[in-house]
């Protein structure tokens, strides 16, 4: 059993705020195209998925290595399950428009960080935008979740990717104020 599954089967998901978080709701909510094709990797229990769905979005895929929040999300949305694709997101041959990061870059492995900013720019169209959070807090050995600085984040994904929004997040929910990055990348 992988270190994800594992961790859903003994119900280890600190990380579940059992709801869509604020930033990115509020960014959902600006979208106009509910045909664009929107990715979450590593979206854990997929609320993000299921308030897409529910603004009448049509083409959105949740990637994830761990099949037991896929299959909660299948449990919630019956009728889209061909849109949840239970395998590793380094392995996605897909394009998209549109990537929502919640958690996953900072629930894989530091030293895996490049791949996921080359990953990203080859699943995404051209002109193709990754937006969410990243979190703000020191880097540390111990993880996940790994934490990382702005510097280090514009280092990663300024050759690859225009900086389009990159602040503090204004309206995180309370237990990561002042912890949380609110960005929008598009491909270059």
């Amino acid at each position: 059993m992988n270190y994800w599954e594992e961790r859903y089967q003994k119900n280890e998901t600190g990380w579940d705020i059992g709801s869509i978080s604020t930033p990115l709701k509020e960014y959902i909510d600006q979208i106009t195209d509910k045909k664009c094709r929107i990715l979450l990797p590593g979206a854990g229990n997929g609320y993000e998925f299921d308030y897409l769905i529910s603004k009448g979005f049509t083409n959105v895929f949740v990637v994830d290595i761990a099949i037991s929040p896929l299959n909660n999300i299948a449990k919630r949305n019956p009728a889209i399950t061909s849109n949840l694709l239970h395998q590793d997101f380094f392995t996605l041959n897909e394009k998209f428009d549109l990537v929502l990061e919640q958690t996953f870059f900072c629930a894989i492995s530091p030293e895996m960080r490049a791949d996921y900013a080359t990953k990203m720019n080859e699943i995404l169209n051209p002109k193709g935008k990754i937006a969410g959070l990243l979190f703000d807090f020191p880097l540390t050995e111990e993880g996940p979740p790994y934490g990382g600085s702005k510097e280090e984040y514009l280092t990663l994904f300024s050759e690859k990717f225009t900086i389009k929004t990159f602040e503090r997040a204004h309206n995180s929910i309370k237990p990561r104020q002042n912890k949380e990055l609110f960005f929008i990348f598009e491909k270059k």
